[in-house]
């Protein structure tokens, strides 16, 4: 079994992640949820956007992320929601990880700066709705060319769909029930196989 960190979105830890947190610890995985915004959750994107990146900022997420998983031995699985594919990105250019699951967002590990680079042979994974609203289609093919420039692999699923965060069964509006059990089979093959 796998130990996985997970990376909550700009809203916090929502009923999505600790769902996820459920459904890995049922397989027998061991699940370390990062708080990233420690304690707050919010409903609406702009003011969670807010706090995050003007009174939090993008450094101290980092700083934050890198801590929570210090402890953990090498050879874990980071997962991130939204905004929390930037931090798992960020981990697996400082730690040995076995595994990358991007939900909702794909992040490039050029964007980070200082000569960041992909890990070599590293796998990946990326979800998210074709119509999903904060979906960049360049942002996405950038992550692409980063990971395979680095030597690393990564599959892109995608959804029919608009919704953001559709793993979380509280947003009604971005929720997708079917994508979400579509996206859980995977992932959880995904990390069955991470070493």
């Amino acid at each position: 079994m796998t130990t996985v960190a997970l990376f909550p979105s700009v809203l916090g830890i929502r009923r999505g992640v600790l769902d996820a947190a459920e459904l890995l610890e049922a397989e027998g995985h061991t699940v370390l949820v990062v708080d990233l915004l420690h304690g707050r959750v919010f409903d609406d994107y702009p003011t969670a956007m807010a706090h995050a990146w003007e009174e939090v900022g993008q450094a101290e997420l980092l700083r934050r992320s890198t801590a929570a998983v210090a402890d953990l031995p090498d050879g874990f699985v980071v997962a991130g929601f939204s905004m929390g594919c930037i931090a798992a990105v960020h981990i697996a250019t400082q730690r040995r990880v076995s595994g990358v699951v991007m939900i909702a967002g794909a992040i490039p590990v050029s964007a980070l700066g200082n000569d960041a680079v992909w890990p070599t042979g590293l796998r990946a994974q990326t979800h998210s709705m074709l119509a999903d609203p904060w979906r960049e289609e360049d942002e996405l093919l950038a992550a692409i060319r980063d990971i395979e420039a680095g030597g690393g692999t990564i599959e892109v699923f995608d959804y029919t769909g608009a919704g953001h965060l559709f793993t979380d069964p509280t947003l009604p509006d971005e929720y997708d029930a079917a994508a979400t059990a579509a996206m859980w089979e995977d992932v959880l093959a995904f990390i069955a196989t991470a070493s």
